[in-house]
C-alpha cells in the first residue's frame, strides 16, 4: 500500500497502558504479587522503572532483581493471567478523556493504532468493549522482535495503514513508548500519569487528555509543540 503523502493527520498511534486505559496499577500489583509468591521482594518504586518496557525486559528484570526463579516466558504469563483477570473483575479503567478523544477521532474517520507491549490477549480484552473499528491495526508486543523503546512498534503500525509516520501522531505516557514513537519519526504527545516526562524539543507534553481535541492534534501533526506539563 503506498505511503499517504499528503494529510494534516493521517492518523493516531496509541499506547495502551497507562495512556488509554489506567492498569499500569494492574501491572504493579501482579508484579508483587508474582515476587512474593516466589519469596522475592518487590515494590511499588522499582516497579515504576518498568513502566513502557517490552515485557521480555520486564521478565528479565524480575527474575534479576525481585527474586522470581521462572523462564521469561512463564513470567509473561503469569503477569498477563494476574492483569487480565482484573481488567475482567473490574471492568476497563478508562484514563481521563482517552475514550472521548477516540469518540472525536472515529467520528471524523481518522484512522487509529494501538501501539502496546501488552500482548494480544490483554489487548483483546480492552478491544471488546470499544465500538468494532475503532483500531484499524493493532500492535501488541508478542508481534515484534524489538519492543518500545525500539522504532519498530510505531513503523510498523504506520506499514500497516499505510500511512508515513511524520504524518501520524502518537499518544504516550512512558519513556520507553516515547522514545519509540519519536525514533519512528511520529510526532509524540507525552501525556501524564504515573512517571514525569522531561521536555525535549518538538515533544507535546499534556497532564490530561481531557479537553483535548481533534483539532489540537491535527496542529500537532503539522509541527506545533503543546507543552503543558509545565515541568523542564
Amino acid at each position: 500500500m503506498p505511503l499517504t503523502t499528503v494529510s494534516p493527520l493521517a492518523a493516531v498511534l496509541w499506547d495502551m497502558d497507562g495512556t488509554l486505559v489506567d492498569t499500569e496499577p494492574y501491572w504493579i500489583a501482579a508484579e508483587i504479587e508474582l515476587s512474593a509468591e516466589h519469596g522475592g521482594s518487590w515494590d511499588s518504586s522499582l516497579a515504576l522503572d518498568l513502566v513502557g518496557r517490552a515485557l521480555e525486559d520486564t521478565a528479565e528484570v524480575l527474575r534479576e532483581r525481585a527474586g522470581i526463579p521462572l523462564p521469561t516466558e512463564d513470567i509473561i504469563d503469569a503477569l498477563l493471567e494476574k492483569v487480565v483477570s482484573r481488567v475482567m473483575d473490574g471492568g476497563v479503567p478508562w484514563r481521563p478523556g482517552a475514550a472521548e478523544l477516540l469518540h472525536g477521532l472515529r467520528a471524523q474517520n481518522v484512522p487509529c493504532a494501538l501501539v502496546t507491549m501488552s500482548w494480544r490477549r490483554l489487548a483483546d480484552v480492552v478491544l471488546e468493549v470499544l465500538p468494532e473499528g475503532t483500531f484499524t491495526t493493532v500492535v501488541t508486543g508478542d508481534q515484534v522482535t524489538h519492543g518500545k523503546p525500539h522504532p519498530e512498534p510505531y513503523l510498523l503500525a504506520a506499514r500497516r495503514l499505510g500511512v508515513d509516520p511524520r504524518h501520524c501522531v502518537a499518544i504516550e505516557d512512558s519513556m520507553p513508548g516515547i522514545t519509540s514513537a519519536e525514533a519512528a519519526g511520529v510526532p509524540t504527545v507525552g501525556v501524564e500519569a504515573y512517571i514525569p516526562i522531561p521536555c525535549a524539543p518538538g515533544r507535546s507534553r499534556l497532564l490530561t487528555l481531557e479537553g483535548t481535541s481533534v483539532a489540537d492534534l491535527r496542529r500537532i501533526a503539522t509541527g506545533e509543540v503543546y507543552d503543558h506539563a509545565g515541568i523542564s
